[in-house]
């Protein structure tokens, strides 16, 4: 299945359109690695879509238990290594809107967010830092 085009629009900048959308985001390298920083870079998406996929799959299952955790925020830290240089860390800090959930609740939302396919889909040697917040 085609997912996007990719267009690189020179000094380390891409242009990348959604197929079935349209919608379309930069990228640019990050300021550590000889980038303005001035867009998402690479890797910042790459930590970027583990919240993301966390969100959508807890959102999925929350919907199915009727429950209801609109409101939810993610904060997401990325840890670079050196040689080779890479993603060597993702933190997701969940931040839910108090809501009293039960324990039997929480249980299977951290469990969907932590078995969500890009969690999934990361290296092994991907730190995943999940923090829930509730």
């Amino acid at each position: 299945m085609n997912v996007s085009t990719i267009e690189y629009l020179g000094k380390l900048r891409t242009t990348c359109i959604h197929l079935q959308s349209g919608v379309s985001i930069i990228t640019d390298a990050p300021t550590d690695n000889n980038g303005k920083g001035e867009a998402f870079s690479p890797t910042d998406l790459l930590a970027t879509s583990l919240g993301c996929c966390m969100a959508t799959i807890m959102g999925i299952i929350a919907d199915r238990h009727l429950l209801d955790i609109k409101g939810t925020k993610l904060e997401i830290t990325k840890k670079m290594e050196e040689n080779p240089r890479r993603v060597g860390e993702i933190r997701v800090d969940l931040n839910f809107p108090k809501n009293n959930f039960s324990d039997a609740n929480k249980l299977l939302l951290e469990n969907a967010a932590k078995t969500c396919p890009v969690a999934k889909s990361l290296h092994p040697d991907v730190k995943q830092v999940i923090k829930f917040n509730w």
